[in-house]
């Protein structure tokens, strides 16, 4: 009974991953094929080609989606977590602080997690178009309306975020499951009708498409790597299902679909060269083309949507790690803790989206622009997983170099073809790349140079209870909570309320939020209280960068700890810190005042920590950068 259960439950898991998981790479056959034989790459239809092309994309789809990401890379998981920003956690909690790669690896990670942003600018904006494109090969006349229905499509799935996909999120994998059955399909169909496409599966095909030919097979690599993009999305998406249901759903279902369809539209571009124009609408002929635009649009609109909800993830992970500052987290599931929703990122991305699909206007203008932030991020991720394996696990030096410097070399090769496009629209997702390094650096380092500022102006807090005891002021009913930071001495709110009040509670907390480098921390582990003497405590409170940050329900848990909480009786007293720029300070004029900028419409944090609004006095203080 027991092992019926976990197969049932390993089912419903590998369906839901199916879904969720491999949207972005299970819409790729829409576009890949068409990209690589469009006119502007003078890449000729030929059967030398054709062949070379398609054992390309299915040996890359078998070396680095199977070998390096499902077999390899899903084995370094942070605590069950995947994505750039848990192996950029792992990696940095691979060596010690002092490390001379301490540093440069959390640029790597920062600069990896900006780039997975400008993918996901482009996954929704490319997927949804080629997808409507299909109406313009079924009816041509309908051509000028593809865009503008595009943007309809688009704006109408950004404004349901906010209702969260609780509800419709079950029928994802059905879908999807329906998708991948229609490319295995229409694959099968083409590959009967001209069976000697299956030799494409030698590698040989690969090798002599390169040797005889370099400069187009270096120029194709550009086009090929289309069809591996979504990738790093099953890595993010590891701590929803676990290894085993990507793993399944991959090898069972979604390999197998997409093999069958690339080498079905290599078999259909044999027999009928006519249909380069949009081989993937013309698998089944023109009667088909209606139901597969109607299919295509839902998929693409789910893989969408995994796509947002990735970035939404990915952002409070680096809120958690003090990369970007507090923002708006609404949660839209009682149910999913990972359900959530940011207003702000939302909106910036919805624009940025709708600005990509009108300004490229075609799949093939977007295709172009898509394929650098990818295999940048790629070779992020090799690098970050060099350091796990190497110092975390501490595998054979030779096989961790080796096996590095293989995936390295791919990434490399990918990567320098991809920058051929870099005119051509390449530079429009590492401009938005960029633009979010900058960003989350700024923050970071405005954040460094403010916790110096308050160290160097800080009064130890132990020593100023000891002298204030001395002759203790009047202590008035209730509980006085005050937040203070991990290095900060007394909290200025405190010492305005002694200033301004002469009184201090009968029960005084100093509570201190820390997030470690890892998902979550377990309830058991997140409290920790310090007696400091007459009725004062130093409550530390410790946060995965995937938990919820709830003030109020770490407070319940003080009382296993024999310290209760009335939250009626309870007072939080937070100090606003209101950063002034001045000269000279510690980063460029223009980043000082960016980072000012943010620091005054980041969230407060009575607001983030949950905290009833009731029960919180805040108190401003200025701090000078």
């Amino acid at each position: 009974m027991t092992s019926q259960l976990k197969k049932s439950g390993l089912a419903a898991l590998t369906i839901a991953a199916i879904g969720i998981v491999y949207g972005d790479i299970g819409t790729s056959p829409l576009y890949t094929l068409k990209t690589v034989f469009d006119k502007e790459h003078g890449i000729a239809l030929n059967p030398v080609n054709l062949f070379g092309i398609v054992s390309l994309i299915v040996w890359g789809l078998t070396v680095i989606v199977s070998i390096k990401y499902v077999t390899l890379v899903l084995r370094a998981d942070n605590r069950g977590e995947g994505g750039i920003m848990a192996l950029m956690s792992l990696a940095l909690s691979s060596i010690s602080k002092s490390s001379r790669w301490h540093y440069p690896l959390m640029l790597m990670g920062i600069f990896g997690t900006a780039l997975f942003f400008g993918d996901g600018i482009i996954t929704p904006a490319v997927s949804v178009l080629s997808a409507v494109e299909g109406i313009g090969v079924a009816t041509p006349h309908l051509q000028p309306y593809i865009v503008p229905l595009t943007v309809v499509i688009l704006i109408g799935l950004y404004t349901v975020q906010s209702h969260g996909t609780a509800g419709i999120g079950r029928w994802f994998g059905p879908v999807m499951l329906v998708w991948f059955a229609t490319l295995a399909v229409m694959g099968l169909v083409n590959i009967v009708r001209a069976p000697h496409i299956l030799a494409a599966l030698n590698p040989w095909h690969a090798i002599v498409f390169f040797v005889s030919q370099p400069v187009i097979g270096f120029v194709a690599l550009g086009a090929v790597v289309l069809a591996f993009t979504g990738a790093e999305a099953l890595y993010a998406d590891m701590g929803h299902f676990g290894k085993r249901p990507i793993r399944a759903a991959w090898f069972l279902i979604v390999f197998p679909s997409l093999a069958l369809n690339y080498l079905g539209q290599g078999g259909l571009l044999l027999a009928n060269p006519n249909a380069v124009s949009n081989p993937f609408f013309m698998q089944l002929g023109a009667w088909s083309i209606y139901p597969l635009v109607v299919l295509s649009t839902i998929a693409t609109v789910i893989a969408s949507q995994a796509t947002i909800s990735g970035t939404f993830s990915i952002v409070k992970e680096a809120i958690s790690l003090g990369f970007l500052p507090r923002m708006k987290i609404e949660h839209t599931s009682e149910q999913q803790i990972g359900q959530i929703y940011i207003p702000a990122i939302n909106w910036v991305q919805l624009i940025a989206v709708l600005l990509a699909v009108v300004g490229f206007g075609s799949s093939d203008n977007l295709a172009a622009a898509y394929g650098i932030a990818v295999t940048a991020t790629m070779m992020v991720t090799t690098l970050l997983t060099f350091f796990v394996v190497r110092y975390r696990w501490h595998y054979n030096a030779a096989l961790c170099w080796g096996a590095t410097l293989f995936f390295l070399a791919i990434d490399l090769a990918l990567f320098s073809s991809n920058t051929l496009k870099l005119m051509h629209g390449g530079w429009f997702p590492l401009l938005l790349g960029i633009i979010l390094f900058t960003v989350m650096l700024t923050w970071k380092r405005g954040r460094e140079l403010v916790f110096d500022h308050m160290q160097r102006h800080a009064i130890p807090l132990e020593d100023f209870l000891q002298s204030l005891f001395v002759a203790p002021p009047m202590r008035v009913y209730g509980t006085a909570v005050f937040l203070r930071g991990e290095s900060d001495g007394v909290p200025h709110a405190l010492l305005h309320n002694l200033s301004h009040n002469k009184v201090l509670h009968e029960r005084v907390v100093f509570l201190t939020v820390h997030y470690a480098e890892q998902p979550w921390m377990p309830p058991a582990e997140q409290v920790q209280i310090q007696d400091l003497g007459h009725h004062c405590y130093q409550l530390n409170v410790y946060y995965g960068f995937k938990d919820e940050a709830n003030i109020p329900r770490v407070l319940d848990l003080c009382a296993q700890h024999d310290l209760p909480f009335d939250m009626m009786e309870t007072s939080f007293f937070i100090a606003r810190q209101t950063v002034i720029s001045t000269p000279g300070g510690g980063m460029a004029g223009w980043r000082e005042h960016l980072f000012v900028t943010m620091s005054r419409n980041a969230r407060g944090a009575a607001d983030f920590y949950q905290i009833p609004t009731n029960r919180v006095i805040e108190l401003g203080t200025q701090v000078e950068i």
